[in-house]
């Protein structure tokens, strides 16, 4: 069945917007009686049956509802430096939603080529990745703001209650991220810029509790590297589960 976004699913029934009405209606021309899934992107699915065909305001009976089955039991926050071509970094949101990711911020660092990013344009694309996999919660995109402002923002979280990693090219003292991640744990993961990080930078994290990390051998560019991240965590909690 296809997911449809709506406001609130609280009640009996609930009203597509019109973007999403058009699709349902038009496009794939479901009718009285057809389900569907829906959610407000707050964590709960709900199946549900067409019951008005409206081309610009579809209303649907709510029939069952159930917490998102791919909730993950971690929660995985990005903060990746905005790519010099927009595209690039719009690519990686997208695909990171459809494997698993929470939070994305978009960070400037002292090497970015781009100080601007937006927003608007990836929490749509977020969206429609969160649909086409089926997922029942919205991830957050932030908007840009800068590394420094991020750093600070942390100190509110204790740093022994989140995984802090952050991934760099330069420097012998880093390890591989399945040497420090433990599956379970809540992550956050800093990608820098095509230019990497400074020094400055790396310092500012690691006395915020970052741990050093490299992706390997192979220079990647920031979405690739940061991909990777969202990956390679994911995998980790899929294959080896934290014990109850």
């Amino acid at each position: 069945m296809h997911l449809f976004l709506t406001e609130d699913t609280t009640g009996p029934y609930a009203q597509l917007s019109a973007e999403e009405s058009k699709h349902c209606v038009r496009v794939l021309r479901m009718g009285v009686g057809d389900e569907l899934w829906v959610t407000s992107g707050n964590g709960i699915l709900c199946r549900a049956r067409v019951c008005n065909p409206d081309d610009r305001a579809c209303e649907v009976e709510i029939l069952e509802r159930m917490p998102d089955p791919q909730r993950r039991p971690f929660r995985l926050h990005i903060a990746v430096a905005p790519t010099k071509n927009s595209a690039r970094l719009e690519w990686f949101v997208e695909k990171a939603v459809e494997i698993g990711v929470d939070r994305i911020t978009p960070v400037i660092c002292d090497h970015s080529e781009r100080g601007s990013q937006r927003t608007d344009r990836l929490q749509k694309l977020a969206l429609s990745a969160m649909k086409q996999s089926l997922k029942a919660t919205s991830p957050v995109i932030d908007q840009p703001m800068k590394l420094t402002d991020f750093l600070k923002a942390l100190d509110s979280i204790p740093a022994g209650n989140q995984c802090r990693l952050v991934c760099y090219c330069f420097g012998d003292e880093r390890h591989l991220l399945h040497e420090l991640y433990a599956p379970g744990r809540d992550a956050v993961v800093l990608i820098g810029p095509e230019g990497d990080f400074s020094e400055r930078e790396i310092q500012s994290a690691l006395a915020k509790g970052f741990l050093p990390v490299t992706l390997g051998n192979s220079r990647l560019r920031t979405e690739t590297a940061a991909l990777y991240a969202v990956t390679a965590l994911n995998f980790m909690n899929e294959q080896y589960p934290p014990t109850p």
